[in-house]
């Protein structure tokens, strides 16, 4: 393929692996019986207002009522259910009193009604209400120093749910004794329920765990009463057994990239769907596979696409102030390690239109791209050392930009070999 073919074919792809988790598809197969009482719907993730509009769609003869939070700009039109937005990745007062709100409503749900927690992507961000003594000042300073820390995300989430009243499983039994049905969109490598949102609807399964580690990783910044809390181990909770329902997973759209794959003759060959670790790193290591497709034929012989997901790591160092995701970061490594090669092109980009805090989803690169940098007087080496890949991208007019998508399985990676 050529260039734009390449890039039309890659495009598609992603179309293909948003589309199958949009939950307009795929959440009605997913509703449990309807209640005899209310339907009270609460929730909080970039997808929330979509799998709001959702319910409401599939169960207009239902008493349907409740709020949701969303992040800025990713609301829409609902009839029956509030929706508030809120800030993301950093929490903000408007989260805050998002949190307060989504507590009260599950409070007053009676033993005949059902809740339904919609929860997808951002949620632990968008729904913070602190644990006493730790105040909104100090959940976020913690929530800013977790996105430079480097950590994994199920670490993250092990401290988000210790620190919350909400996560962990506090809206579950804020909702007792009404039932408590969740509808989920996996962000989080390898579909852990309690990662999702940081599990507001299921109890904490590492509350007994010492954090001394992580707290120590945190460094002197970390907030006193933060650290008070982490290094307290909660008591584990018990209770009946959730109901936790998947309604899309990264496993799902990758799926769905490679059926479209397979129909235009291209061979799809699945990495995993649970990759972590550096961006750079894993760029690199991509970019090994890729050269052994195009060069040896294997692990697969070409025109091959090689598909993978998961969520990839920044480091940011503190001299670097440059802008930029893990897919762009991941792609610029990716650029380097192929050199040029002739007959590799990629796409990286977040399913929920956002990467890191900027507004593309990710970019493209092709065999053209150093070479472009070069002519402009770009070093792509420099603007990765600077973790400024969105400005390199930018500059080459090669971002992918798809807007809000009002869904989140996380990363979507495709490289293919022709």
């Amino acid at each position: 393929m050529n260039s734009p073919e390449a890039h039309a074919f890659l495009r598609q792809l992603l179309e293909a692996a948003i589309t199958a988790a949009d939950p307009a598809r795929v959440l009605a197969k997913k509703l449990p019986e309807k209640p005899e009482g209310k339907c009270v719907v609460v929730g909080a993730g970039k997808s929330a207002a979509s799998m709001a509009r959702a319910v409401e769609l599939a169960w207009p003869d239902v008493d349907i009522s409740g709020v949701v939070v969303t992040r800025y700009g990713h609301s829409v039109p609902t009839e029956r259910v509030k929706v508030l937005e809120a800030s993301h990745p950093v929490p903000d007062d408007a989260g805050a009193a998002a949190a307060r709100e989504i507590l009260k409503t599950a409070c007053e749900a009676g033993p005949d009604d059902l809740v339904l927690a919609l929860l997808s992507g951002g949620g632990s961000a968008l729904m913070p209400l602190p644990k006493p003594p730790l105040t909104l000042e100090n959940k976020i300073l913690v929530h800013r120093l977790l996105l430079q820390s480097g950590l994994a995300i199920e670490d993250m989430n092990r401290i988000r749910r210790r620190l919350s009243l909400l996560k962990g499983g506090g809206l579950a039994r804020a909702a007792k004794p009404a039932r408590v049905v969740t509808l989920a969109i996996s962000d989080i490598p390898g579909d852990d329920p309690a990662a999702i949102a940081s599990g507001p609807t299921l109890p904490d399964p590492t509350a007994h765990e010492d954090l001394s580690h992580l707290v120590e990783w945190l460094g002197p910044e970390l907030p006193q009463a933060a650290r008070q809390i982490l290094l307290e181990p909660s008591e584990p909770q018990t209770g009946t057994e959730p109901d936790f329902r998947l309604i899309a997973t990264p496993r799902m759209s990758l799926s769905a990239a490679a059926e479209v794959a397979l129909a235009a003759g291209v061979t799809p060959l699945l990495l995993g769907d649970a990759i972590e670790g550096e961006a750079r790193h894993a760029g690199t290591v991509m970019g090994g596979i890729a050269l052994s497709c195009a060069r040896h034929g294997t692990p697969v012989k070409k025109p091959a696409v090689l598909l993978s997901g998961g969520e990839t790591t920044v480091t940011i160092g503190k001299s670097t102030p440059g802008r930029g995701g893990r897919n762009t970061e991941y792609l610029l490594s990716l650029a380097l390690a192929l050199k040029g090669d002739k007959s590799i092109h990629a796409l990286a980009a977040d399913t929920d239109g956002i990467d890191g805090t900027e507004e593309a989803a990710g970019a493209i690169i092709g065999p053209d791209t150093l070479a472009r940098a070069d002519a402009l007087g770009h070093d792509a080496r420099s603007f990765l050392d600077s973790n400024d890949s969105y400005s390199f991208f930018d500059r080459l007019d090669t971002l992918v930009r798809t807007g809000p998508t009002l869904t989140n399985v996380n990363d979507f990676r495709a490289i293919l070999v022709s």
